[in-house]
């Protein structure tokens, strides 16, 4: 009767153990979720930085260095962004 009473304790300790593990899982599903929203966004915008670089280009044929300070302080921004995200989707 002894042994059914610690395998009884042990089974309800899994049991509690398992529902944290599955409330936690819900939790980092739904943290990757939005990071994953959050990066699909950066990668637009990052698409878009292209696409204005591209028109600046074809526009005119030498851009100022301000303007490239410019741009490449925003890409780096964007891709800083992404390293973050990526960082934490690791972890």
């Amino acid at each position: 009767m002894e042994s059914l009473d610690l395998l009884n304790e042990k089974l309800d300790m899994l049991l509690k153990k398992y529902a944290t593990l599955e409330t936690d899982n819900e939790r980092l599903r739904a943290t990757i979720d939005g990071q994953n929203k959050v990066i699909q966004r950066l990668h637009k915008k990052v698409n878009t930085m292209d696409n204005e670089m591209v028109s600046v280009h074809l526009g005119k044929a030498e851009i100022s260095e301000d303007e490239k300070d410019n741009m490449r302080r925003q890409l780096d921004g964007v891709i800083g962004e992404i390293d973050k995200i990526l960082v934490t989707l690791n972890d």
